[in-house]
């Protein structure tokens, strides 16, 4: 099953890459189904593409400069062309969205926000009629008092679980911890995200609310391409 599920990430990375034109700045996500991605990406850029790319992660970039992809950063590129990432979850309905897993949320929102087009890229077991029917919200969160954090977020009806790694709590790249939040499913996830970014002490959170241009599916069947109302991919 999961050599599967790794087979259909890669051939919906391969399909995303495609967007990807020589001389555009790209967005590197973070996670299983990013590196994929990456793995994609490099193989065209030893063909030829020249591209510059802006990474989500420390781990991300470690692969890519491995991989041979140019790496930049915000101080010499302050605009993306096109970011290509995973998700935890897909709505199908708005193309909302869950991120997170990989750790690194803050970063990729970031990412999205300043790209022209961001893509995401997913297996069909991503997608879910609400966001939260599987997957937590992480939330990331500053270390200083993150239990009083945590408790503010119960109220608002979530399950907080600080997220640990060999009985240590996880630190982001950018120093912050990160507690994973179920709410179930939600049925206003804007409101849900805006409630979350107004408790003191959080950072950002995992819910990615109308920033998808497109989301590519893979299947058993093939990959299919999914856009929302605003989304527009060449």
């Amino acid at each position: 099953m999961r050599l599967d599920r790794d087979h259909l990430k890669r051939t919906a990375a391969q399909r995303a890459v495609e967007f990807v034109e020589s001389g555009m700045v790209v967005g590197l996500g973070t996670g299983s189904t990013a590196g994929f991605v990456v793995e994609q990406l490099a193989s065209r850029v030893a063909r030829g593409l020249a591209v510059i790319a802006i990474p989500t992660s420390e781990r991300t970039a470690a692969l890519a400069r491995r991989l041979g992809i140019p790496l930049a950063s915000f101080a010499e590129q302050r605009r993306i062309d096109l970011a290509i990432d995973g998700a935890d979850e897909v709505q199908r309905a708005t193309l909302d969205l869950i991120k997170g897993r990989g750790g690194a949320l803050l970063r990729e929102k970031i990412v999205a926000a300043a790209s022209e087009r961001f893509v995401v890229v997913v297996d069909q077991e991503k997608l879910v009629d609400r966001l939260g029917e599987h997957a937590p919200v992480p939330v990331e969160v500053v270390q200083f008092g993150w239990q009083a954090t945590a408790a503010a977020l119960a109220k608002l009806g979530a399950d907080p679980e600080l997220r640990q790694i060999g009985g240590r709590p996880f630190v982001t790249d950018g120093g912050n911890f990160i507690v994973d939040c179920q709410f179930g499913p939600l049925d206003d996830p804007p409101h849900v995200e805006r409630l979350i970014k107004m408790t003191v002490g959080v950072v950002e959170s995992g819910l990615f609310i109308g920033r998808s241009s497109a989301v590519v599916v893979a299947t058993p069947g093939g990959v299919d391409i999914m856009t929302g109302t605003g989304g527009k991919v060449r």
